[in-house]
């Protein structure tokens, strides 16, 4: 493709953002910023949600609320954040992602799961929530699905494919179902 057509595709792209911003700006979402939006969905509880400056989120990207709405949002996203393709992230508690985290195609992450009462059906199960927490400049691999109650400390990786069922501690790179740390990153030591 000639540079031209490539120049008129990302304004069209850009375009389509910024409406995007508004949109979702209207109709409650509280983003702090602008957004880089691809075609994102976001079904309902619009106020629940408040993504920082300067983030990204691609093509099929689904932030969904669920429940009362409460005092805080459930779904806070950081500064400089990038949601790749077809990432879900699933709240009725809180959801928190840090700053500068890298989150790959096809991730879950989610602060609740249903109870297993033997006397109930799955979906008239009551719902249990804990919050979620991901810490600043974490990168998660594709296909990581994160759980309910789960702490990833600053600076951590997850492995491609890896469901994290525990809390994984800052600098740590974890891998596997349920994933295991397998070493820690060398993090720069700060002097006086």
């Amino acid at each position: 493709m000639g540079t031209l057509v490539v120049q008129f595709i990302s304004l069209i792209e850009g375009l389509k953002s910024r409406w995007r911003n508004i949109y979702y700006r209207f109709l409650g979402v509280k983003l702090n910023g602008y957004v880089w939006l691809r075609q994102v969905e976001i079904p309902r509880n619009y106020s629940d949600i408040e993504i920082e400056a300067n983030c990204a989120l691609d093509r099929g990207v689904t932030l969904l609320c669920s429940g009362e709405a409460l005092t805080h949002p459930k779904i806070l996203i950081g500064a400089n954040t990038y949601l790749n393709r077809h990432t879900f992230i699933d709240a009725i508690l809180s959801v928190t992602l840090g700053h500068d985290c890298a989150v790959g195609p096809n991730c879950y992450i989610t602060d609740h799961d249903h109870g297993l009462d033997i006397q109930l059906p799955p979906l008239q199960q009551p719902m249990i929530a804990n919050k979620t927490k991901i810490g600043d400049r974490v990168w998660l691999g594709a296909n990581v699905t994160v759980l309910k109650g789960v702490h990833i400390g600053d600076d951590a990786v997850i492995g491609a494919g890896s469901v994290v069922t525990k809390d994984i501690p800052a600098g740590a790179i974890a891998v596997g179902v349920p994933a295991q740390v397998i070493k820690s990153k060398e993090l720069p030591t700060v002097t006086c």
